[in-house]
C-alpha cells in the first residue's frame, strides 16, 4: 500500500495544500509554511530542513491540525521519507558507550515509555543489531527531540543524529 501524506500552509488544513507519496528531500517548492498535515496512510518522519536534516517528528496515520500536535518546534517542514513497512520482527540492543561497549540493554517487540525506569542507563551511546524501524525520544512518555533509527549498526549517538545519548523512550515503528 502506497503511503499519502497531505500537507498544509495554515491550520485546521486550510491554505495551500501539497499531498505526497513518496520520499520528498525537498519541499520548498511546494508550500512556504506547514501548520497542519492528515496522514492518510503509512509512517512518516518529517524533517526541519532539506535533505533529511533538522529536527525529525514521526507521524502515523492520523491529523494533526497544527504543529504541535506532532510536537513541532516551529512551521518549517522541509522534507519527508516514508518509513517502509518491516515485515519481521523488532530487535534493539543498546549500549552505555561508544563502540557497543559497557552495559547492554535490550527490546524486542516491545516499545519503552521510561527506559531510565526500566534499565536505569547514564545514557545510549550506541545500538546494535537493529532489526525493525525504531523511533528514539529525548524525554520519558514520547517526548522531545526524536530520532529514526533504520535497520542496522549506529556505533556512536552521531551516527542516528543527535547531539548526546539522551534516550529516554523508544518506540517501534508498526503499521498498526
Amino acid at each position: 500500500m502506497a503511503g499519502k501524506i497531505t500537507f498544509y500552509e495554515d491550520k485546521n488544513f486550510q491554505g495551500r495544500s501539497y499531498e505526497c507519496s513518496d520520499d520528498s528531500p525537498d519541499l520548498f517548492t511546494h508550500f512556504l509554511r506547514c501548520n497542519s498535515i492528515r496522514v492518510g496512510n503509512g509512517n512518516w518522519m518529517l524533517y526541519e530542513r532539506p535533505g533529511f536534516m533538522g529536527y525529525q517528528y514521526f507521524l502515523r496515520k492520523g491529523e494533526y491540525p497544527c504543529y504541535q500536535h506532532w510536537m513541532g518546534f516551529n512551521d518549517n517542514i522541509r522534507s519527508c521519507r516514508m518509513i517502509p513497512a518491516h515485515e519481521g520482527p523488532h530487535k534493539l540492543k543498546l549500549y552505555e558507550n561508544f563502540d557497543f561497549l559497557g552495559r547492554e540493554m535490550e527490546l524486542q517487540e516491545e516499545d519503552c515509555p521510561s527506559l531510565y525506569e526500566r534499565f536505569q542507563p547514564r545514557g545510549v551511546h550506541s545500538c546494535g543489531q537493529v532489526e525493525g524501524f525504531w523511533v528514539f525520544y529525548e524525554h520519558p512518555l514520547y517526548r522531545g527531540r526524536q530520532y529514526l533509527l533504520w535497520p542496522g549498526q549506529y556505533r556512536r549517538h552521531s551516527d542516528w543524529g543527535a547531539r548526546d545519548g539522551r534516550v529516554s523512550s523508544i518506540r517501534r515503528v508498526t503499521d498498526i
